[in-house]
């Protein structure tokens, strides 16, 4: 087992050195070696185990007069309590402020300067509903949203005008407290006030010391023409207010499309189905088709047209966002059977059927060729 040094020397202290000259001496060294300050460093550790335990006998004076009279034996012998191996911070006022002795409340003072730093203030989410038509063409929307804001009472603060708010007593305004556990220290945020380093003893009646109000505000948004479903439009500065200066959040419009009862959008292009009768998918004929925005324009329907065929009208689509270039209009056509056919259609038909060659229908006349040169082998 190893020799423990003596208390003296593992303080670089001599045997007269006054309880302050060991206070100080103390602090210098578990400064430099804290484990805090050198994980998984095994010597570091053990050398602030040692120094702990030379100050805690060397600054409790019957400790200190035992150890010089009996040696490292003397502090535990009769009425000392504890032991050598135990720790007393008493020297620091307690070991929730140590780092802040061992440091010179170096680390809660930047802890302070960092709550205490302006800070942008929170970012808002508005959700606006639009028309088809109104994504399509753009258009401005006027919209009422809820922020909170600074209350004018207390201009933010929280106090009682006339008042300020005060340091806390129980964190000495770093907004932080320290427990330690073995040779750990955890570090917590102060409950007594939630972590800002000040307290409110004469609150805002306005505000109920919060200094913030929620406050409703009417806002204004130009919606660019083009814009889809999902996407995000950002006002800035629309958010709400910063702290301790800081600039404003935005306030982030989320854009939700209403669909249209004609028309379904593929990103520029837009798409509609076109119902024609078979007589003028198989004469062909001249259609007026509805463009979006209320309009119409003529399309002529060719001679034979089938069932699924598209047409493309170009540039009748939506504009690109922040782009001149616009999409086309693609025309789905479905051709539409008659359910109930009166008599003399009937005859009509029966009549076009024994006047036909078979020619007429190029797929079905190959369907049934294939088909019989299947059976037939």
């Amino acid at each position: 087992m190893a020799t423990k040094r003596d208390y003296y020397e593992v303080l670089g202290v001599d045997k007269n050195a006054s309880a302050e000259d060991i206070k100080k001496a103390y602090r210098k060294l578990a400064k430099e070696c804290h484990p805090d300050l050198h994980p998984n460093d095994k010597q570091a550790e053990e050398r602030f185990k040692e120094l702990n335990e030379a100050n805690e006998v060397l600054s409790d004076p019957e400790k200190r007069a035992r150890y010089d009279q009996f040696g490292h034996d003397g502090p535990n012998m009769g009425g000392f309590g504890g032991g050598a191996g135990g720790f007393d911070f008493s020297g620091f006022g307690g070991m929730g402020d140590i780092f802040d002795q061992l440091f010179g409340g170096g680390m809660g003072a930047s802890a302070a300067q960092r709550r205490n730093a302006p800070m942008q203030g929170n970012d808002l989410r508005y959700d606006l509903r639009i028309s088809f038509e109104e994504a399509a063409f753009g258009c401005e929307k006027s919209f009422e949203f809820t922020r909170s804001e600074n209350c004018d009472t207390c201009h933010g603060t929280g106090a009682k005008p006339g008042t300020q708010p005060k340091t806390c007593p129980t964190c000495k305004g770093t907004g932080q407290v320290r427990v330690s556990g073995g040779f750990m220290v955890t570090v917590r945020t102060c409950s007594t006030c939630g972590g800002t380093g000040k307290v409110i003893t004469d609150k805002c009646s306005a505000c109920a010391g919060t200094g913030r109000l929620r406050r409703r505000r009417t806002a204004s948004v130009k919606v660019p023409a083009g814009i889809d479903n999902g996407q995000t439009i950002v006002m800035n500065g629309q958010g709400e207010p910063g702290r301790n200066g800081g600039p404003n959040g935005d306030l982030y419009i989320q854009i939700t499309v209403r669909p249209h009862k004609l028309f379904k959008r593929d990103g520029t292009n837009l798409h509609l189905e076109l119902p024609i009768s078979f007589t003028q998918a198989a004469l062909g004929a001249d259609i007026d088709v509805p463009t979006l925005g209320g309009g119409k324009t003529t399309v002529h329907i060719p001679e034979g047209t089938q069932n699924d065929a598209e047409i493309r009208l170009k540039g009748q689509g939506i504009q690109q966002l922040r782009s001149a270039y616009r999409g086309d209009l693609i025309l789905h056509i479905r051709v539409e059977i008659p359910r109930r056919l009166s008599e003399k259609q009937k005859d009509l038909l029966r009549q076009f059927e024994d006047a036909s060659s078979g020619k007429e229908y190029e797929t079905r006349k190959s369907f049934l060729d294939k088909v019989k040169e299947l059976f037939n082998g």
